[in-house]
C-alpha cells in the first residue's frame, strides 16, 4: 500500500451535530418540531402505548396455565452412559464434572430417560427416573438409587 492508495472509509458517517445553528440543517429546534409531547425532554409514550386505544396485549386473549412451582430437571439418556466403566457409580456430580450435563439447567435435579442402551453395569444416583429407563439400567446388572430433592431452608436471623 502506498501512499496515493489512501482514501476515506465511505461507511463512517459524521454523527449528527443538532443545535448547532441554522447552516447545520438541524438548528433551533434540534429536528424535534415546533410544538408537542415528542418536542419536550423527557416527552413520548412507553413502548405498547396507542393513544389511549385498548392497546394490543390487552385486547388479546390469554390462554393456557403457567405453573409457578414446576420442576426443571436436567435430562439425560440412558445411552449416554456407556462412556463410564463397568462399576462406576455415577451421580449428577460425576455427571457435571464430565461436562455430559450442564448445572444452570439442573435447577431441581436430574432425570434419567430409557432412550437408547445400556451396556455396562453401573450403579446410577438421580433425582428421577423414567419406568423404561430403570428398566434398562437393571436389565444390564446395574442398580438405581432415587435422590431426595433438598429443600432450600431460609437461614434465621440470629439477635
Amino acid at each position: 500500500m502506498k501512499l496515493h492508495d489512501l482514501a476515506p472509509n465511505e461507511r463512517l458517517k459524521d454523527k449528527k451535530r443538532k443545535g448547532r445553528g441554522p447552516g447545520s440543517g438541524l438548528g433551533k429546534r434540534s429536528g424535534r418540531g415546533q410544538d408537542g409531547q415528542n418536542s419536550r425532554s423527557g416527552g413520548g409514550t412507553r413502548p405498547g402505548f396507542e393513544g389511549g386505544q385498548m392497546p394490543l396485549y390487552r385486547r388479546l386473549p390469554k390462554r393456557g396455565f403457567k405453573n409457578i412451582n414446576r420442576k426443571i430437571y436436567e435430562t439425560i439418556n440412558v445411552e449416554s452412559l456407556n462412556i463410564f466403566e463397568d462399576g462406576t457409580e455415577v451421580t449428577p456430580e460425576l455427571l457435571f464434572e464430565n461436562k455430559i450435563l450442564r448445572k444452570n439447567k439442573a435447577k431441581d435435579g436430574v432425570k434419567i430417560l430409557g432412550d437408547g442402551n445400556l451396556e455396562k453395569k453401573l450403579t446410577i444416583k438421580a433425582h428421577k427416573f423414567t419406568k423404561s429407563a430403570e428398566e434398562k439400567i437393571k436389565a444390564a446388572g446395574g442398580s438405581v438409587e432415587t435422590i431426595e430433592v433438598k429443600k432450600w431452608v431460609k437461614p434465621s436471623k440470629k439477635a
